[in-house]
């Protein structure tokens, strides 16, 4: 393997893409470690530090924001939207084109329809780049309503630092977005994904110093677990990246042939193919929509005034909620994780238009009627197959949170044994590797695999 990945850097065009990529992504993480104007970013990752010492296992939100946002948050960067007001542009659009009659005509008009879709979501992206970068403005300014403490983290609190800070986020987001744009373009794998994947990979340095400091001992301290968890741990972890692997790769072959036809004065079809379902169809999209689900109403429920009795019940909920190893937590999690699973697949999978493109196009699925009952049966058989997928996906997702309640692991360490994570690096990893394996392969040269070849998530 090794010296295929020398091999990438003999041919002159994968050379450039990939010193291309390298580049970029140096400018995206540039952006996340530059302070925002008028902010004491050292007071706020003071403050930070007590509430993940004082949090114990139980508080997550800021942790869950500073991974994603590849430590942006401790420095309150420029960068802290990141790509994230795009994704969510991207998920907006892609929802509204499933149920609004003129998205879904423009999503089928081709390139011209898919360029119209890019601009309405880029318009999206401004405007939650500007919603978002305001409301954290405001919030920096009140610090109690993040829930950090009766501190001051603002120099000079006004109107003109919201519009500052606001102008900003807006622009260090988009800027994180047209790069993401030029590496899917003039680089190598998925922009978007790739920007995000180095988001979560650049706390892995934290979470080996962790690691040490726990089983090892570091500065003085004394290690506080034995080596042999680590192990444990280890091999544990290898179980589960091999089984994210499985769900990330897994599909569903259903047999297609297709009816012998005259064309032009040649005869073709004939074949016998398969179409693939993949058992993660949803992707990481479940964990996206239910973290977030959870942890804002939560925290808007635990700060109810203990003074206001009669609601005391809503804020232990609150609280519940915001625990991420709480039974309460893992199971509303688990069953917004399994809900999603079905919705996203119920408004993303067209049964319908399969089963018609498959009859326009003269195939049909063996001991199947072409037309409303392929539909159905593929319908059927995308339900079993999700019920799969959504069940491997509820045991990557909760890993983190059970290693962090069962075993105190600090979340630095346990999100890269599971959740969002750690899928969103597999999978992006191995988009990527797919994408060099085909610019090998096209030039004769070996690939990463002796036996078969790599199989990305699309």
């Amino acid at each position: 393997m090794l010296s295929t990945f020398a091999n990438t850097l003999k041919i002159p065009e994968l050379r450039k893409r990939i010193l291309i990529t390298f580049g970029l992504v140096f400018i995206s993480r540039l952006i996340s470690m530059i302070p925002t104007p008028g902010v004491d970013w050292r007071t706020l990752q003071m403050e930070l530090q007590r509430i993940r010492e004082t949090a114990g296992s139980g508080g997550g939100m800021m942790d869950w924001f500073n991974v994603f946002s590849g430590g942006a948050l401790n420095q309150c960067a420029i960068g802290f939207l990141s790509i994230w007001p795009y994704i969510s542009a991207s998920i907006i659009i892609q929802l509204l084109t499933a149920v609004v009659p003129q998205l879904e005509r423009l999503a089928r008009e081709g390139d011209a329809g898919r360029t119209k879709l890019a601009q309405y979501t880029r318009y999206l992206t401004i405007g939650i780049c500007v919603f978002q970068a305001s409301a954290l403005s405001t919030a920096l300014q009140n610090p109690a309503a993040l829930g950090l403490g009766n501190i001051q983290i603002v120099t000079r609190p006004g109107f003109g630092f919201t519009i500052m800070t606001t102008i900003c986020m807006t622009a260090a987001s988009l800027l994180v977005m047209w790069l993401a744009d030029q590496i899917t373009k003039n680089g190598i794998g998925n922009g978007t994904s790739l920007i995000i994947m180095i988001n979560i990979t650049s706390r892995l340095p934290v979470a080996i110093l962790e690691a040490w400091q726990r089983y090892f001992g570091l500065s003085g301290i004394e290690a506080t677990k034995s080596p042999v968890e680590l192990l444990l741990l280890l091999l544990f972890g290898f179980l589960v990246v091999m089984g994210t692997v499985m769900l990330t790769q897994g599909i569903r072959k259903v047999p297609i042939h297709s009816t012998r036809r005259a064309v032009g004065g040649s005869i073709g079809g004939g074949q016998q193919t398969y179409m693939p379902l993949r058992v993660n169809y949803t992707g990481v999209m479940p964990i996206i929509f239910a973290g977030p689900l959870i942890q804002f109403p939560g925290a808007l429920f635990s700060r109810i005034p203990v003074e206001v009795t009669w609601l005391g019940w809503l804020r232990w909920f609150g609280g519940q909620l915001v625990d991420m190893t709480s039974p309460l937590h893992l199971t509303v999690y688990a069953l917004l994780i399994m809900f999603f699973s079905f919705f996203w697949v119920a408004t993303q999978f067209n049964a319908m238009q399969i089963s018609d493109n498959l009859k326009r196009d003269g195939s049909y699925v063996p001991g199947i009627r072409p037309g409303r009952a392929t539909a159905e049966y593929l319908d059927a058989l995308m339900t079993r197959v999700t019920l799969i997928g959504g069940l491997g996906l509820l045991i990557v997702a909760l890993v983190p949170q059970v290693l962090r309640g069962w075993m105190q692991v600090p979340w630095e360490m346990a999100s890269f044994f599971g959740g969002t994570s750690l899928l969103i690096i597999v999978g992006v990893a191995l988009d990527t590797l797919r994408q060099m394996e085909s610019h090998l392969l096209m030039r004769n040269y070996d690939g990463f695999l002796k036996h078969g070849r790599l199989r990305g998530r699309r």
